[in-house]
């Protein structure tokens, strides 16, 4: 197992007065890294996938729940969300067992959310789990090994089954895309057309680092602009995508409300569009590598609590900087370039006005960029 920097920031909070809840995605490796901050301790565990359990935990009362309880002290409920009024319950048990850490973990985060926000105001410390880190990687297998398998992780991204499962990547990132993230999204939805959800996926595939419009996206998917917000709103929930959106304070001729969209994974980027050819026969390796620290910048600002505004710049005259940053008024841009060779002419605009610094990130520096 590949220590995932989570553990010990969950594990220094077990017994101190609050539920913890772990989001994320399905397949990113949230129930082992429960089971692997358990491991020695006694606990009880409750799969919300199994019906029995659905029955056993859907609107108890508070003596069902002490049976229920019995002499456990960690309370442990997998995929919480499938369970009617989970929030209730999980309430019942913070309030009425004062003793007993409960910790709840759910695939559908935007279910999980919607049946605890309310019930756990001010009770409740939540996390969100990412697929592996570079930073996770690299201190699992070292630098050279990590520095060797940079452009396989650009190709098959960083779920833990895919690691774990040399050879098969293709297969492996099919299924994690076909039979779970769909899956969620089909289910909590109700998506009556699943072939119009993946051609957004795939448009938005195609135009990762660059501006998204959601009417040339409509055009090409036929539907309409609403439905193609609607749907990559779901998208976004689902923690397949994430939205950037433009930076624009003090010139008229900044673009002020377009968005770049960019994958969570590149492998799951790659499975959507069917492209897993290597690093030297592919023209989108710029996108590729833009997406890669994007995504890596996200977990590093994310896990060690690095809160900043996150933002692209871009002018009427097509001036830009891929990233911006923006951290107590102070303001960074970052350029993307994969080769250290590559010229980079950095706008003086930007610089002068917002009397920002630019760091250009390339394969030879991008560490100091996403580790800490």
């Amino acid at each position: 197992m590949i220590p995932r920097i989570l553990k010990d920031t969950i594990s220094d909070k077990l017994f101190k007065g609050k539920t913890l809840i772990l989001i994320g995605a399905r397949q990113v490796g949230k129930s082992t890294l429960i089971r692997e901050i358990l491991k020695d301790h006694d606990y009880s565990f409750f799969d919300g996938d199994d019906p029995l359990v659905r029955e056993l935990l859907t609107n108890p009362n508070t003596k069902e729940i002490e049976t229920i309880l019995g002499n456990s002290k960690i309370i442990y409920i997998d995929e919480a969300q499938r369970i009617e009024n989970i929030g209730i319950t999980a309430k019942i048990i913070h309030d009425q067992f004062k003793n007993v850490q409960l910790i709840m973990s759910g695939s559908s985060a935007f279910e999980l959310r919607n049946h605890t926000n309310e019930a756990f105001t001010g009770r409740k410390h939540e996390y969100f789990l990412y697929p592996l880190s570079f930073n996770e990687y690299e201190n699992s297998v070292g630098y050279l090994d990590a520095q060797r398998d940079l452009e396989q992780r650009l190709i098959f991204g960083f779920y833990p089954d895919v690691i774990n499962n040399r050879g098969e990547e293709r297969d492996t990132l099919n299924e994690i895309t076909q039979s779970y993230l769909f899956k969620d999204i089909l289910a909590y939805a109700n998506i009556k057309k699943p072939e119009v959800l993946e051609k957004i996926l795939q448009a938005l595939a195609f135009q990762v680092g660059s501006e998204v419009s959601y009417n040339e996206i409509a055009q090409l998917t036929g539907v309409d602009k609403n439905t193609v917000s609607n749907y990559i709103h779901l998208l976004e929930l689902a923690y397949i995508i994430y939205p950037l959106t433009s930076f624009s304070r003090n010139l008229r001729n900044e673009i002020k409300t377009n968005r770049k969209i960019y994958f969570y994974d590149n492998g799951i980027r790659n499975s959507i569009i069917q492209n897993f050819n290597p690093v030297g026969l592919r023209n989108d390796i710029g996108a590729l590598w833009e997406n890669f620290l994007m995504s890596e910048r996200l977990k590093r600002n994310h896990y060690h609590r690095k809160y900043c505004n996150k933002y692209f710049w871009r002018t009427t005259q097509q001036q830009e900087i891929d990233y911006v940053e923006e951290t107590d008024g102070i303001i960074t841009g970052f350029e993307f370039k994969r080769n250290p060779k590559s010229k980079v002419k950095i706008p003086a605009t930007f610089v002068n006005t917002y009397k920002a610094d630019v760091e250009i990130i390339d394969k030879d520096n991008f560490r100091n960029f996403v580790n800490i």
